[in-house]
Parts: structure tokens; C-alpha cells; sequence
């Protein structure tokens, strides 16, 4: 085993923060660093002065867009935190860094309780099996109930809370914790800003009350662990220690989920916080050996978490970073990443090399010459590497578990304001879109304009306010538009002669087809039945791809086809005339013409949509949703609340925010994700194929 490293595995933690915007997220993890000393002053989010929200963006919407990294220690323990985004349109970020985390904390507003997005990110953490502790946040706000936040637990996530604390209130006020293993007080003193506090026995007004709540943590963690379940029956008091081990068991296993509460903003709770990260939350060592591919066949190969094993390392996030170039930050499953050596990138079968290893602090960075087994780092150097990309020993190499990033489902055109800018764009658009799996950059051919398309109207809106802050690009920016698709309702031939004469060589090109459709979500198909020659094997490829180019630009308005097959069955050539270009053009028409013919249509997309809406507000919900063609297919009622599961079609998503907070006086919410294509009404086609025929006419 190499001992270079500073601390030993079993004392690792990589854990996430993750929550409901405006739970408290940022704030929390803020004061984590401040308390593990890589701070020296408090950053506040409300102040834009947050050191993990460094991006401006973050800073003047208080919301946190990119999952920043850092790494703290605390008690001799590594703490590598990773604080994730909580608004939906970067669902992708949430995924990525769950799929590379051992821990989590999930932060839940002690007014709000369990909110829309908080459901979301757990139920993503329950698809990666992540132990979680739970932090009851801003218990200091009126209207705070601790016990209610944990029944939402159990009625919403279908979680097992097991509050290790409870708020200690004088009057009205919370004034500190009640740490129920060790059955003493916490209280904050409110001139140091909780930065000094005072320790005492539980007082005989709560004697009673700490006893039952004392009682469910210790059924909790004997139920965990055979010895302790002994001596629990047995009647033998349980040590603190031993109550400790019984809930981390409990806790890795996910048979239970400590629940802590605190005011991250006046610093209360967050050493508790930190020691329960270290008490409860999973080494690399605790969680199971990851399973990768050996590249170019089925067979699986477990890797375990030990330094003397070949490096398996997955690359989670790219980042264009102005000092170094590209930034990939990789999680280390196995084996040791060294500055200055050649790594494989089995995903791509191409070999890096590794120029730098870093460690973050949100914003700064410090050089690592090695990097071991269970650890989070940033690479310098990778020139080819992308999220999801799997860094391997040349020798013994392996592809671990990419991640799948949904479709984006709206495009903007943007149009730079100047010539300096013209030449900016591209590369900057083509740095965001590394760094951002479900942003995509392309050109209408038509018009010449550059599009880009993502998962809403807030992330490309962020994206547009990266290219000028970062980048200094200056664009103008057309209205959101959806990403409608084509396709065909029945089979038809088509074909077409390309001839052209002109003195000397001229151009001959000959193509019949024939146009089927296929299954929703089929794609393209192409099969070449021609026989004895009529068409040279050389020119079956250009007429392809006259093919592809026509079903790119569509028949009715201009949008990709797909879910069409085409078979090319006969056509003729010219011994001296014909030519590569002469069949793509014909191929080309010769789709135009089956198509125009097979009645072409428009497909949109229809987006799954979850409203949870106070239950008065119900009825003008729903009417809403119905004048917005939304199919409603379920409603579930739960305490207070009406959640609402509606399949709605994105063009008339637009502005919903808006009316939704006017129906409900700001207490609704909604999230939305692609669900599928599927035809347009008539109406909506005509209206969208008149639209952008006016506009290609002015």
C-alpha cells in the first residue's frame, strides 16, 4: 500500500450538498468551509460574496448553477464537497455529481419543508444509491417546525428520518440543539454570531421528551447491528460510541437517515453538521467495488478502492478555465493518478496526458503531484477527454458507467453584435458546450444563423450572460423557440433526373426512391437495393447524403426529419457525365419530391410536468393546464397539497412560471423534463409553418 497519501481512505469523505433552491445550500457549505478553515471570512450568498457561487451569474440570482469542488478537513478527515445546483434546468449537474459521490446532505428549509425540486435531486440520489443525513435549515425564521419537516420526510420522500437532534427554543426563539446521543444542550451566543456557544445537561422541562426521542435513535442503530441488537434486548445500556457505530451502519446500509437541524446563516449547527459528515456518511471504502467494461468485449471487472490497483478514474465535469485551459475533474475509483504521467481514455481509446493535478477551493486551486484511490481532483492537460469519460491504465483498461443527459427541447438564435464578435462566438459556444452535456450549438443552413439549444429558457438565458461576462461576446438573442420535428404518414415514391448541359463536361445524376415510416423514435434508416450496376457503388453514397441533407432542412417548415426509412431501388448514370455531386443533388430531390407526397407532418414535444399547488388553488391549476392542451394523468393528494402529473406540449409552457405564482400567491410550483414527440395539432402546424414561411419571406 503507498503511504504517500495525506490521509488514510477510511477517512475520506465525498459527499454533495444538495436541496431546493433557496433551502439553504450555498450558505451551508459556506460555513463548512469557513469552520474547516479555508476561509477566513463568512462569504454570503445574499451579499454575492459566496466563495462556491464564484460564476457572477450565481452571484446576482443567489442561485448556484455549476457543481464548484472543493476540499476541507476536519477532525483528521479529507472532506471533498461537491455543492450541487437545485434549480431543474441543471438536472445535469445534480446527476453527474451524485453519480461520483459516496454521501450526501440533503438541506431542507425548516418553513418549507420538503419541497418540489428537494423530492427530485432524492429521488435522483435513490436512483445512485447515496446514504443521506438530513439538515433541517433556518430554524431561526418564523413559521420553522422541525417535527413537520421530518413527517414530510416520511410522507414525501418515503424516507426513515431519525432525528439525532431537536431545536432548543427559548420562547418562541432558537437559541441551539439539543444533541439527543449525549443528552446535552447547545446554546449559541448571539453576539459572537454563533461562533461561541455553551454547553449544558438537558433541563427537566425536556427530560421526558428527549428520553422517547433518545429512544427511536438507539432502536435505530441496534437494528443496524447484530451485537447491539443483543444487548438492546438484553436491557444493556447502549454506549454513545456504540450508538454511533449502529446508525453509520444503518445510515451506509439506507436503512435510515440522521436528521440534524441548525441556522446556517447565524452559524448555528454547522460543527454538529461536520461531525455527523464524519461520523455517518460512507468512506470509499464503505461503499461497494465500482464494475466497469473491459473495452471490446462483455466481460465486467470489479475495481476496489485501494491505491496498489490499476487507475480507474471517471471524468464527472469539463470546465474552460481562463489560466489553465480545460479544467476535467475526475473522481479516483482505484489506483493513483500521477502529474506528468500518460493515462488511457478507454472511453475513446486515445492516450492523455496529464500535464497538472489540482485540488479546488471553489475558485483557487492548489498543485498535487499525486493523486490516490477515493479522491476528487481537477486534471489539467486531457485535450480530447468529456463528461463521462473514463481515465484508465493503459495496460488494464476499463470503461465504467457513463452518464445519459436528456435531449434539449428549445433552441434560441443568437447573432453577434459586432465583427470582433463574429469571430469570438463559435469557440466560445464550443467551450460551453464541452463543458455542458445538454447544451448544443449548430447552423441553420437555411437562414446561416447560429443556434443553440438547451433544457430552458433560464439556462440558455445563463448561458448567453456567460458568453459576455467570460468570454466578452456580445450577441443578440431571438426569441425561445421549440425544437419541432418532421416526419411522413405513409410510403411514396420518389425520383428524380439531374441533368445539366453546358458546353463541355456536363452533369447527370439519376435516383428513384422509394419513403416508409417508421415507430416513433425510430430515427433514420437507409437500404440500398440496387442491383446489376444501374447506379456505380461509388455514387450510392453521395446520393446518401443528398438524402441526409434533405431530411436535415425538412419539407414544411424547414425542422429535421426522422423516423422515415428510405430504400434506394433504381436510378441510371452517365459514363462521362455523371459525378459525386451530379447524385447528391438528385438523391436530394428525388426525397423532396417522396416526401412532398407522403403527407408530411410536424412533431412537438411533449414535456412531463409535476404541479404541487396548495389545495385551494386546485380547480384554477388544472383549468390552466387544460387551455394549455395538457392531458392531466394522475393527482395525488398529500398533506395540504395537490401534486399534479400533466403531460403538456413545451410551446405552451412558455410564461407558465408567471401565471402559476398569480394563481396561487407564490405558493405553487412546478418542474418540467422532456417526455417525448409526438404529432401537432393541425391548427398549431399551420400556425407554426406560416410563421417561419413569413419570416423566410421578409
Amino acid at each position: 500500500m503507498n503511504m504517500a497519501r495525506r490521509t488514510p481512505l477510511d477517512r475520506v469523505r465525498n459527499i454533495g450538498v444538495m436541496a431546493h433552491i433557496d433551502a439553504g445550500k450555498t450558505t451551508t457549505t459556506e460555513r463548512i468551509l469557513y469552520y474547516t478553515g479555508k476561509t477566513h471570512r463568512l462569504g454570503e450568498v445574499h451579499e454575492g460574496t459566496a466563495i462556491m457561487d464564484w460564476m457572477e451569474q450565481e452571484q446576482e440570482r443567489g442561485i448556484t448553477i455549476t457543481s464548484a469542488a472543493t476540499t476541507a478537513f476536519w477532525r483528521d478527515h479529507q472532506v471533498n464537497i461537491i455543492d450541487t445546483p437545485g434549480h431543474v434546468d441543471f438536472t445535469a449537474e445534480v446527476e453527474r455529481s451524485l453519480r461520483v459521490l459516496d454521501g450526501a446532505v440533503g438541506v431542507f428549509c425548516a418553513v418549507a419543508g420538503v419541497e418540489p425540486q428537494s423530492e427530485t435531486v432524492w429521488r435522483q440520489a435513490d436512483r445512485y444509491n447515496v446514504p443521506r443525513i438530513a439538515f433541517v435549515n433556518k430554524m431561526d425564521r418564523t413559521g420553522a417546525d422541525f417535527d413537520r419537516c421530518v413527517g414530510m420526510m416520511v410522507t414525501k420522500l418515503n424516507a426513515h428520518p431519525v432525528p439525532i437532534q431537536m431545536p432548543y427554543l427559548e420562547g418562541e426563539t432558537f437559541a441551539g440543539i439539543v444533541d439527543l446521543i449525549r443528552g446535552k444542550v447547545r446554546k449559541y451566543t448571539e453576539e459572537s454570531m454563533g461562533v461561541n456557544h455553551e454547553e449544558f445537561d438537558v433541563p427537566a422541562s425536556l427530560a421526558e421528551d428527549v428520553a422517547l426521542r433518545r429512544e427511536k435513535i438507539i432502536e435505530a442503530a441496534a437494528e443496524a447491528d447484530e451485537e447491539l441488537l443483543h444487548k438492546y434486548l438484553e436491557h444493556v445500556p447502549l454506549t454513545e460510541e456504540e450508538i454511533r457505530r449502529g446508525l453509520r451502519k444503518a445510515t451506509i446500509a439506507r436503512t435510515c437517515t440522521p436528521v440534524l437541524c441548525g441556522a446556517a446563516f447565524k452559524n448555528k449547527g454547522v460543527q454538529l453538521l461536520l461531525d455527523a459528515v464524519v461520523d455517518y456518511l460512507p468512506s470509499p471504502m464503505d461503499i461497494a467495488p465500482v464494475e466497469g467494461m473491459i473495452p471490446r468485449s462483455d466481460k465486467k471487472e470489479l475495481r476496489k478502492p485501494a491505491d496498489d490497483e490499476p487507475l480507474a478514474a471517471l471524468v464527472f465535469k469539463i470546465m474552460a478555465d481562463p489560466f489553465v485551459g480545460q479544467l476535467a475533474f475526475a473522481r479516483i475509483y482505484s489506483g493513483t493518478l500521477h502529474a506528468g504521467s500518460y493515462v488511457l481514455n478507454a472511453t475513446k481509446d486515445r492516450k492523455e496526458r496529464v500535464s497538472r493535478l489540482v485540488e479546488m477551493h471553489a475558485n483557487r486551486r492548489e498543485e498535487l503531484k499525486d493523486v490516490y484511490s477515493g479522491e476528487i481532483c481537477g486534471v489539467v492537460g486531457l485535450k480530447n477527454a468529456s463528461t463521462g469519460d473514463t481515465l484508465t491504465d493503459e495496460k488494464h483498461p476499463v470503461i465504467l458507467e457513463s452518464m445519459k443527459f436528456p435531449e434539449p427541447v428549445i433552441a434560441v438564435a443568437i447573432e453577434p453584435k459586432t465583427k470582433v464578435d463574429q469571430e469570438k462566438l463559435g469557440g466560445s459556444l464550443q467551450k460551453l458546450a464541452q463543458e455542458d452535456p445538454t447544451f448544443r450549438v449548430h447552423n441553420d443552413p437555411d437562414t446561416g444563423q447560429t443556434i443553440i439549444q438547451g433544457m430552458g429558457e433560464l439556462h440558455l438565458e445563463i448561458i448567453v450572460d456567460r458568453l459576455v461576462r467570460e468570454y466578452g461576446v456580445s450577441a443578440n438573442v431571438g426569441k425561445p423557440q421549440v425544437s419541432y420535428k418532421e416526419t411522413i404518414r405513409k410510403a411514396c415514391t420518389g425520383e428524380a433526373r439531374y441533368v445539366k448541359q453546358t458546353g463541355g463536361k456536363g452533369q447527370y445524376g439519376h435516383v428513384k426512391l422509394e419513403l416508409e415510416p417508421l415507430p416513433p423514435g425510430s430515427g433514420y434508416e437507409f437500404v440500398n437495393k440496387i442491383t446489376g450496376g444501374v447506379i456505380p457503388r461509388e455514387y450510392i453514397g453521395p446520393a446518401e447524403a443528398g438524402i441526409k441533407e434533405a431530411m436535415a432542412g425538412g419539407i414544411l417548415a424547414g425542422f429535421e426529419m426522422r423516423d422515415i426509412r428510405v430504400t434506394l431501388v433504381y436510378g441510371s448514370y452517365h459514363e462521362v457525365d455523371s459525378s459525386e455531386m451530379s447524385f447528391k443533388i438528385a438523391g436530394s430531390l428525388a426525397f423532396k419530391d417522396a416526401a412532398g407526397r407522403a403527407q408530411p407532418m410536424l412533431l412537438e414535444p411533449i414535456m412531463d410536468v409535476e404541479v404541487v399547488t396548495p389545495d385551494e388553488y386546485l380547480g384554477d391549476v388544472i383549468g390552466n393546464l387544460n387551455a394549455r392542451r395538457g392531458k392531466v394523468h394522475n393527482i395525488d393528494a398529500r398533506p395540504g397539497v395537490q401534486m399534479i402529473r400533466v403531460h403538456v406540449p413545451l410551446s405552451e409552457m412558455f410564461g407558465y412560471a408567471t401565471d402559476l405564482r398569480s394563481q396561487s400567491q407564490g405558493r405553487a410550483s412546478y418542474t418540467m423534463q422532456f417526455l417525448k414527440y409526438e404529432e401537432a395539432p393541425r391548427n398549431i402546424s399551420e400556425e407554426v409553418i406560416a410563421g417561419i414561411r413569413g419570416t423566410a419571406a421578409r
